[in-house]
């Protein structure tokens, strides 16, 4: 076993893989690895991986994950800071934290190609 442990990583579709990069590099995340199928974008321990999908309709997207963050209200400023409007439609698109029925504090981030991710306060 790596020092990393055992660990899942989301691989998520990107219409462009280019605009993908660019999108997440305004959000911290660094291009660590990218050919012309696929692209692994890093943000401290976060990898997120990313595979080329030109056909992709944003609008009828289900891809989802979710991201675990010790600063929930400092990435949805950064997310802000970068550009991402708050909002109810279009992509990207910032739905801001709130308190779930279960007690956690929950946002989302859309991207441009209609993944959801969902930005859960680590306790």
């Amino acid at each position: 076993m790596d020092s990393l442990g055992d660990r899942a990583v989301p691989n998520l579709p990107a219409r462009d893989l280019g605009a993908t990069s660019r999108f997440y590099g305004a959000l911290g995340f660094v291009e660590a690895y990218r050919s012309d199928e696929c692209a692994v974008l890093r943000r401290g321990p976060v990898q997120l991986e990313f595979f080329g999908f030109a056909a992709l309709d944003p609008w009828s997207s289900s891809f989802r994950c979710t991201l675990r963050l010790a600063d929930l209200d400092g990435f949805c400023a950064l997310a802000r800071a970068a550009g991402v409007p708050v909002g109810r439609t279009g992509f990207p698109r910032l739905h801001l934290p709130r308190v779930e029925d279960w007690g956690g504090r929950v946002a989302h981030l859309l991207d441009p190609d209609g993944t959801q991710l969902s930005l859960v306060e680590r306790a």
